[in-house]
């Protein structure tokens, strides 16, 4: 119990240090993209004007006390007041983390769903023209530009057929073609790596040993092939769930979903520093969280994984 607890301990101390990186990162990068004052203040406003907005704001102090006031708050939970929405940055990052997150999920649920029968059809017909067109339109679809795949998914689906919504929120049927656009990618990049692994468990000696003894087919799928193959594919999956975070910023703006990728481009359009904080911590908390839960899961596919 007692080397459990050290190493929950250094976990959560390796969480700390990364979110720690990652604060003290974005406050440098958004104090040398220029003084925001300068951008939120009123065109006739006068010198004394920008003096006491500046003030209000802290911008007054020197960087490091800046600095050392911006951890504080952080670890308060607190990133101090938009200038663009005049209420707490946090809370109106986690009004949109909803949105996001519900769309990142949803195409990670068609992602997983979609590649794994893809990659054992490929793995089952390995070399014939049904797992080279596979490999090819996977190959197409890792490499388009999500803003690309979105747009020709408006065009065909939107605009000539009329089935599904150009863009906005509300019914479930706004979220298709987002959902679509989003993981088409992850999609490709999973039915590649399951591919690659089933036909690598496939070759290992105990799998044909099992497969001599004529189980049946799902139980052999299922817990031979698919269980030693899963411990890449989560780990892919995980990246890629980060992958659909980071990429649902062009997503959101190409429908207009009002996610944290929106709100992100605004504050960073407005220099909103409180804000653009907010989304990269929140994001990156996200993400830290998640490996940490994938480590989780290692344990339940294969208890022979060292909890260290």
């Amino acid at each position: 119990m007692g080397r459990l607890s050290v190493v929950a301990l250094g976990r959560i101390g390796r969480i700390l240090f990364v979110m720690w990186g990652v604060v003290t990162v974005v406050f440098l990068l958004l104090r040398l993209s220029g003084d925001p004052i300068s951008a939120v203040a009123p065109a006739d406003a006068t010198a004394a004007d920008i003096a006491n907005l500046r003030r209000a704001y802290g911008f007054d102090r020197p960087l490091h006390i800046q600095y050392l006031t911006f951890l504080g708050e952080v670890a308060r939970g607190e990133f101090g007041m938009s200038f663009q929405y005049g209420r707490p940055a946090l809370a109106i990052v986690l009004s949109r983390v909803g949105a996001t997150m519900t769309l990142a999920c949803l195409a990670m649920a068609v992602a997983i769903l979609a590649a794994i029968p893809i990659g054992f059809v490929c793995a089952r017909y390995r070399d014939r023209p049904l797992d080279h067109a596979l490999v090819g339109l996977a190959v197409v679809g890792a490499t388009a530009p999500t803003f690309f795949v979105g747009i020709v998914l408006i065009l065909v689906f939107s605009v000539w057929l009329g089935l599904a919504p150009t863009g906005g929120s509300g019914t479930p049927a706004h979220l298709v073609l987002p959902v679509v656009t989003l993981a088409v990618a992850s999609t490709a990049s999973l039915a590649r790596m399951t591919r690659s692994e089933v036909l690598e468990v496939l070759s290992k000696p105990f799998v044909r040993t099992a497969r001599a003894k004529r189980l049946p087919r799902r139980r052999f799928i299922l817990a031979y092939v698919l269980k030693n193959a899963a411990i890449p594919i989560v780990t892919l999956a995980g990246l890629q769930f980060g992958v659909l975070l980071s990429g649902a910023i062009v997503t959101e703006t190409v429908f207009g979903w009002p996610g944290l990728g929106t709100l992100a481009l605004e504050a960073i359009g407005r220099r909103d520093y409180a804000v653009v904080q907010a989304v990269v911590c929140v994001t990156a908390f996200i993400f830290v969280t998640l490996n940490a839960l994938i480590d989780i899961v290692y344990r339940m596919l294969d208890p022979r994984i060292s909890v260290e």
